[in-house]
């Protein structure tokens, strides 16, 4: 795990996909006064008839409903359900549909359905709170089997965990309600503490996709008037073009965080900061790992290259595919290696018949034989949800083997000898070779410390077709690598067409090295803008560097849009730090308090803050408040422990250092500190042998080496890692230095 940045900028995702939206009882679409661009969409089946009926029989406009006798899928006729903390009860009171179970307190209440969530293959229930929060109970109702299941069993969720319903995790408002809902405002009022959420419509309903209507109607009604020169025909978002469409799609299936208030840009990253291919959300050859949906995977593909877009295999108002089983790959993959379409380039296109068993190798008909089971292995997410990784990588078990990460072949004969899987895969495809290029075995090197990790990653970074995230994946690895050469494909990258490349170039650039900053700071793109100002913000703090207030300007008013959140809280009180408004720093982070008690950042940053203010005693009385409430909590552990070698309490100190390691071993940072506290109190053999242990779990880990070696005497062991390195890193400016 990565040490958590000082400015949190990205605000956590829900652990599940949760919608919600303000409960009103004014009908379905709530009576809300929309603003005159949006219009009633039963307008649209006047000319759009066979669109309007796909659209009706898709998912999206069942997302988000009003509880009623067709809408809820769940038992209610008085069904208990226990988990492994909890007792759940469902039942009627005449027509409304209730749910009975502990609230934040752990005491058993008994909360309406406001709304239903989803379809299948599972059905949520969104509970209405006094303050307008509308909140997910981690219960669902499996819509295949019948049954009501935990979404977290075996997790040991109970009123205190983040996890519960009543946590701010769970608060469909902010979280992921504007997915489920047609212009969705969030309506959350800092002064009241109170949500007052509203939406255009239920469901995504086709001005969701397409955006407001209006324009497009007057468009429509003036054709016999005046030739068709409208552009996008009165809509904003023009869907036929395959970037619009993309990201179009990609607002809801992505992973990502909303950046303030939706400007509704045709670019995604206008308004979502995207996640990137982050070790724990993705694997090391980029398929799914964490709940990442579909945008991430299919942007590093080679169909998205080619330029294939999301209506060419799925009926955009169904949401089915376009044609049955393999047939929706063979539009494409056939043995005239003809496209669908003329805009997609077919370079790699090779002429033959994908739907043979002398391609896939199994009996027609069985699972093996599906293009889906080879290319597009799925995983479940939310306890059923089978969701297919949209990379469209080919199976490799033997490189999967090497590597550590899932394999289609592997996945389906887990029970089966893996050197006859092997043996045949090369009988089958004796020509095989990686279809990535090197990335996934460059991208394993650097995060393992392989020898030979500078040179592939900076091998890969030559390339001209690498995809923009993964690209991106490998610029974050460079900080571990240093050199000349790493440096100049930090700068180049900053400069890269991919609005994730660049920000991860900001993110990756050396020490003192900010000066290529300002120009992003005016980037065309909000989300690589916001990152170069938080950039400057982290610079500020580590070197005292010089703040361009009208560069944070935009940085600062991101944060106020979105106040329901902790996370902005304590963002602006950063920011109020390093800007000289100390009188607001305080009030903000109660501010985020107010918003989650339980915020650990907040937490850490008051009492930080109030210590340097010289209120060191109440510093350290805080984190140990915090710590009776999160006793298992390695952040606050680690945070008092600075806080009171800081204040001179070396012992306690060490001892709460001690503490954070053994609940976080695998963070690099706790073993780091620790070991120096243990070297600075006497105890050099147990900080050497922790050195020792944590650069062998982790051996691309930079900083662990150069303390090792610094503490070490001059010896064979001080040479063993610098060979280490110099395999590693043979350019990295240490091996430059005299010793």
């Amino acid at each position: 795990m990565r040490p958590s940045r000082a400015l949190l900028l990205i605000l956590p995702l829900c652990a599940v996909a949760l919608t919600g939206g303000w409960w009103l009882s004014r009908g379905e679409s709530g009576d809300v006064a929309s603003a005159p661009h949006w219009v009633d969409e039963n307008q649209c089946r006047q000319c759009h008839a066979p669109q309007f009926r796909d659209w009706q029989q898709s998912h999206h406009p069942l997302a988000m409903r009003l509880p009623a006798d067709g809408t809820v899928r769940g038992d209610f006729n008085d069904a208990i359900f226990r988990s492994d903390r909890e007792t759940t009860r469902f039942f009627r009171d005449g027509d409304t549909f209730q749910v009975s179970t502990p609230n934040a307190d752990g005491q058993p209440e008994t909360f309406p359905v406001a709304y239903t969530f989803g379809w299948a293959p599972l059905q949520q229930y969104l509970l209405a709170l006094d303050d307008g929060r509308l909140q997910a109970l981690g219960v669902a109702w499996d819509t295949a089997q019948q049954r009501w299941f935990h979404l977290y069993d075996g997790e040991g969720v109970d009123a205190h965990h983040p996890l519960h319903w009543q946590q701010p995790a769970q608060n469909a408002n902010t979280q992921c309600i504007e997915c489920h809902t047609t212009d969705f405002r969030t309506g959350f009022d800092e002064a009241t503490q109170r949500f007052d959420s509203q939406w255009h419509s239920l469901g995504v309903g086709c001005q969701g996709c397409h955006g407001p209507a209006a324009d497009h109607l007057r468009w429509a009604n003036a054709l016999n008037e005046t030739p068709d020169t409208t552009p996008g025909k009165g809509f904003a978002r023009q869907l036929d073009q395959a970037a619009q469409q993309l990201d179009t799609c990609g607002t809801c299936h992505s992973r990502r965080t909303p950046l303030g208030t939706p400007t509704r840009s045709a670019v995604l990253q206008d308004d979502y900061l995207l996640s990137q291919l982050t070790a724990d959300l993705y694997e090391v050859d980029g398929k799914i790992q964490g709940e990442v949906f579909e945008y991430g995977s299919f942007l590093q593909s080679r169909m998205h290259q080619a330029g294939v877009v999301c209506a060419d295999c799925h009926n955009p108002h169904s949401g089915q595919l376009r044609a049955p089983d393999n047939a929706v790959c063979t539009q494409c993959h056939n043995p005239a290696a003809t496209p669908i379409r003329a805009a997609i380039r077919g370079t790699h296109l090779a002429a033959k018949d994908y739907d043979s068993p002398a391609h896939y190798h199994h009996a027609p008909g069985s699972p093996g034989a599906a293009c889906k089971a080879c290319h597009m292995p799925g995983k479940l997410y939310m306890g059923n949800d089978l969701r297919h990784d949209h990379s469209f990588s080919s199976p490799d078990p033997e490189q999967a083997l090497a590597l550590g990460h899932s394999d289609a072949c592997l996945g389906c004969h887990e029970n089966s000898d893996t050197d006859t899987l092997l043996t045949h895969f090369r009988q089958w495809y004796p020509a095989h070779q990686p279809r990535d290029g090197g990335y996934a075995r460059a991208l394993f090197k650097a995060r393992h410390g392989d020898a030979g990790a500078a040179e592939a990653l900076l091998a890969q970074l030559s390339r001209d077709d690498l995809p923009g995230l993964r690209r991106a994946a490998l610029i974050a690895e460079l900080p571990a690598y240093p050199s000349r050469a790493a440096q100049q494909a930090v700068f180049a990258a900053l400069k890269h067409a991919d609005p994730s490349v660049r920000r991860a170039a900001i993110e990756a650039l050396p020490p003192g090295m900010q000066s290529g900053l300002p120009g992003l700071l005016n980037d065309p793109v909000r989300a690589v803008r916001l990152g170069a100002a938080e950039q400057w913000l982290s610079l500020a703090d580590q070197q005292g560097t010089s703040l361009p207030a009208d560069a944070l300007s935009e940085y600062e008013q991101v944060q106020q849009q979105l106040l329901a959140n902790a996370e902005a809280h304590t963002n602006l009180a950063n920011l109020y730090r390093l800007t000289g408004r100390d009188e607001q720093v305080t009030p903000a982070l109660h501010a985020a308090l107010q918003r989650n008690p339980r915020f650990v950042p907040a937490i850490v940053l008051l009492a930080q803050w109030q210590a340097a203010q010289g209120d060191v005693d109440d510093s350290r009385r805080q984190l140990i408040q915090a710590l009776r409430d999160q006793p298992g909590n390695a952040v606050l552990h680690h945070a008092y422990g600075l806080a009171s070698i800081r204040a001179g309490q070396l012992q306690e100190g060490v001892r709460a250092l001690e503490k954070a390691h053994a609940l976080a071993p695998d963070n690099d940072t706790y073993a780091y500190v620790l070991a120096v506290a243990w070297h600075d109190t006497g105890q050099r053999p147990r900080a050497l042998q922790l050195l020792r242990e944590q650069l062998a779990r982790h051996p691309a880990s930079r900083p662990l080496r150069l303390a090792l070696y610094q503490y070490l005497p001059r010896g064979p062991e001080q040479d063993a890692l610098l060979q280490t390195l110099t395999q590693q890193n043979p350019q990295d400016p240490l091996l430059n230095t005299p010793h």
